[in-house]
């Protein structure tokens, strides 16, 4: 019998003058996904249908749960939208569970067929208990629950549901930047912005020698988990070493971070028009550090008028942990590598820092130039999921 993956779209189905550009998004994404598979696609607004070669199907499904888009998705019989047809698979299909009692439920969306979907409910059911010896329906908790779908050129049946990552397909917001520090919080920050349809690259800013060689493949290694989510990502690396000099030279102590955040923001923003990119992405948690109350991003925030969006800042840290294991982004991240962020942290980081008092020091930086040389010889890795080690990207290094 053949088979096909029937794809449900759930946030898509919300969008209605052009769910047409979201579909067809999806079906692009899958398609590069499962380029080196023998598949072929169909689409309509309410469903779609991968068909592909049985050998295939457990390297397809690991690939299609990481696809976000997708809402719920079966492994589903094809049969001819008659009722031998349907009766033929079904029955054949569910001789390969082990079951008591089932429930047969129908959804009608060719109005044409002859039977409405309750109806058709009881003669498949009772066609079933006819065929199957020692069964029983049982229409409140069936040990196997059988869905018929009846459409206008195919019919499937299946008895699986797999729930997908759901949001929305990459791409169907325009391009962001995120600010990968290799702690744990930016690469979550990373894969919930991917699951709103964002184009992510990433930047990194590095201070060799005051940071390592093992920070930046640290980066390139979370990096390649999120490109599981995506094609592929500008990975951008900053050499951010004469810039911090020259703030621990010459600003107050407990101001070092926030004027340094300030910075980064600066180079943000023009990295953003370099790349044509609509926002900054971070993994800010109000609260968690100095440089994360509110009075501390006001200030920060200040220096750019380019959208910053936080995923992650109304959530706690066990909350953001817990997607980092999902991701498989958190072992990486607790790898004892300092970054621009962590390797000079001050005693004690003012919290309620004020614009006037950053501006006043800042002046005694000649930060323009600098910030400009920063972005100039910006140095850029292309990461795609074509790399199957991570050996190969650092070769590029």
């Amino acid at each position: 019998m053949n088979r096909v993956i029937l794809i449900k779209y759930g946030e898509l189905t919300t969008k209605k003058g052009n769910r047409s550009f979201f579909v067809n998004t999806l079906k692009k994404n899958i398609l590069n996904k499962l380029k080196n598979y023998n598949i072929r696609i169909d689409s309509d607004l309410s469903r779609m249908y991968i068909y592909f070669e049985d050998k295939d199907i457990d390297n397809i499904l690991k690939i299609i749960n990481n696809i976000f888009g997708i809402h719920m998705y079966h492994i589903a019989y094809i049969c001819d939208t008659n009722i031998y047809s349907i009766y033929d698979v079904s029955l054949n299909a569910i001789k390969d569970f082990s079951f008591n009692t089932f429930k047969v439920e129908t959804k009608r969306s060719d109005k044409s067929f002859l039977y409405d979907s309750l109806t058709f409910s009881k003669m498949l059911g009772a066609h079933i208990l006819k065929n199957i010896d020692n069964i029983k329906v049982d229409v409140h908790n069936p040990d196997l629950l059988v869905h018929i779908e009846i459409r206008k050129e195919k019919s499937y049946v299946y008895f699986n549901s797999y729930d997908g990552i759901g949001g929305y397909p990459v791409g169907t917001q325009p391009r962001a930047l995120l600010m990968l520090s290799g702690g744990i919080d930016s690469p979550v920050a990373g894969y919930l912005s991917l699951k709103r349809g964002i184009k992510i690259d990433a930047v990194y800013f590095e201070a060799i020698p005051h940071t390592s060689l093992d920070a930046r493949n640290k980066v390139i290694s979370l990096v390649k988990k999120l490109v599981n989510y995506t094609d592929c990502i500008n990975l951008h690396i900053i050499n951010f070493t004469h810039i911090q000099e020259e703030i621990y030279k010459n600003c107050d102590d407990n101001y070092v971070i926030t004027i340094m955040r300030r910075m980064m923001y600066r180079i943000m923003d023009l990295l953003c028009k370099k790349n044509k990119a609509y926002a900054i992405i971070n993994g800010e948690s109000i609260g968690q550090v100095a440089s994360q109350t509110l009075h501390s991003m006001y200030v920060i925030n200040s220096v750019t008028n380019m959208p910053v969006i936080r995923p992650v800042a109304c959530l706690d840290k066990l909350e953001i942990i817990k997607i980092a294991k999902k991701i498989d982004t958190y072992d990486i991240s607790i790898l004892p590598y300092e970054d621009c962020c962590t390797v000079f942290v001050p005693k004690h980081p003012v919290i309620n820092p004020s614009i006037e008092r950053a501006a006043s020091m800042e002046k005694e930086i000649l930060y323009d130039t600098m910030i400009k040389e920063a972005v100039n010889n910006v140095y850029t890795i292309k990461i795609t999921d074509c790399y199957d080690d991570i050996e190969d990207l650092k070769k590029l290094l």
